[in-house]
């Protein structure tokens, strides 16, 4: 597996994988977050251009065996980030089911941490649904917190409002942060 940027002939590709790494949410009764639309073409193209997108391919695919159709240099999950309030939000990690349980989504997550960290960030954050096994739990495994309601900065304000209008608060959901540098891993 290889972490790339995301580029123009990958978008369409990540659509398909956040339909099918929404799936999983059904496992859950959170079938309204399973029929979601992917983000948008535009909104891809802007990550992808602010160089806030990066992919992860699975180089030893050849679109057969081990039961996968993908081909070499196809993503099989991406991350989306970009500065807010002087860290770095992960926007959103996306893992193709059939590449699950293989930390790639821990590998996406390292790869930004060590992009933030070479640019002088110092931390980063997200928001994520509190009991969903692969969100907020998932993420503790990779070094976050979940930040109380005071430390909240004005930009994941701002983001949470945005989750709350768009519905996402019908299950709880927190935010969490965390510290790159001697601070974090």
């Amino acid at each position: 597996m290889q972490i790339r940027a995301g580029a123009e002939r990958d978008l369409r590709r990540l659509q398909d994988i956040e339909r099918a790494a929404g799936g999983v949410f059904r496992e859950v009764g959170m079938d309204r977050i399973a029929d979601d639309a992917p983000p948008p073409l535009p909104v891809l193209r802007r990550y992808a251009h602010h160089g806030g997108l990066w992919v992860a391919v699975d180089v030893a695919a050849g679109g057969e065996g081990e039961g996968t159709d993908f081909a070499s240099d196809q993503p099989v999950a991406y991350v989306m980030a970009e500065p807010v309030d002087g860290n770095i939000h992960i926007e959103q990690v996306s893992v193709h089911p059939r590449s699950a349980h293989r930390r790639i989504g821990r590998a996406l997550i390292g790869h930004v941490a060590r992009q933030a960290e070479a640019a002088g960030v110092r931390a980063l954050t997200l928001c994520t649904f509190a009991e969903v096994p692969w969100n907020a739990p998932y993420y503790e495994r990779c070094g976050f917190r979940v930040l109380a309601d005071g430390e909240l900065t004005p930009g994941l304000r701002r983001i949470r409002a945005e989750e709350a209008h768009a519905g996402l608060d019908r299950w709880p959901r927190v935010c969490m942060r965390r510290e790159l540098g001697a601070g974090g891993v």
